[in-house]
């Protein structure tokens, strides 16, 4: 079906690499106008070219609430309404055991995966509440966020986080009468930069690729389109009575 998000803008953060810029490439084939924000201000615009039908680049660090303040009101000057965030921008490492990782880095994850969540949320909904038009927020947790492991004390807790705010926003926007649902999802391991990232620094990245297939009951680690979809889903109005779900989509990890 072609045009599932026809006539909306999306806002994506995390958007110029890994699972953001498939979700945002998917989303403006869709039909949605489509800003992606990051950090990687060289990466950008390429990702914003790559992505077509007029997509904006806008460098945004999301632990930031001002530059939040100022990336959505830009978002709105240009396209005049946003239909769609998807909170996408996300760190991994550095994590450890509770006796190993630092205050400084369990902050930090907290601040980039949690705080910059909420924040979106917060000014997504600002926006969103009175443009007549039913809006999605899209929250990336991962299952991390649903079970745990023994070196991730502070990136499962981020992404609890993440699981659980999504719940109270969803509540709140049915509450309040706000045409805006929110949902959060839930990957396991999928290629992209990041998890490349941690293979390749292991002291030996073919085990360590070995161990994370062993992990998943499909055998396979997934492609960032296999969590694209569901996003795009969750985008779109086929998802309109679905609010403060957790969509797992991980192989299987979490059936064990």
């Amino acid at each position: 079906m072609a045009g599932r998000v026809a006539g909306k803008v999306a806002l994506v953060t995390g958007g110029a690499s890994g699972l953001g810029l498939a979700t945002a490439k998917l989303l403006s084939g869709e039909g949605a106008k489509v800003v992606i924000t990051d950090v990687q201000k060289d990466k950008g615009p390429k990702a914003a070219a790559e992505i077509g039908g007029g997509a904006v680049f806008l460098e945004h660090d999301v632990t930031s609430e001002s530059r939040w303040k100022e990336v959505v009101d830009e978002t709105m000057k240009r396209f005049g309404k946003l239909n769609v965030l998807v909170n996408s921008a996300g760190i991994a490492w550095p994590d450890g055991s509770i006796e190993t990782v630092t205050l400084a880095d369990f902050k930090r994850m907290m601040s980039v995966n949690c705080e910059g969540t909420f924040l979106g949320c917060q000014n997504a909904i600002r926006v969103m509440k009175g443009n007549g038009q039913p809006c999605s927020i899209v929250n990336i947790s991962s299952v991390a966020g649903l079970v745990s492991g023994w070196q991730m004390a502070a990136y499962s807790p981020s992404k609890g986080a993440v699981r659980l705010l999504t719940k109270s926003v969803a509540l709140h926007c049915a509450r309040a009468g706000y045409d805006i649902r929110c949902n959060s999802v839930h990957p396991a391991f999928i290629d992209t930069p990041m998890v490349q990232q941690g293979i390749a620094e292991d002291k030996d990245p073919e085990k360590a690729r070995k161990r994370l297939l062993r992990m998943v009951p499909m055998g396979k680690i997934g492609e960032p389109n296999d969590i694209g979809y569901m996003i795009l889903y969750l985008a779109s109005d086929e998802s309109k009575f679905t609010t403060g779900a957790e969509m797992v989509v991980d192989g299987g990890c979490t059936a064990m």
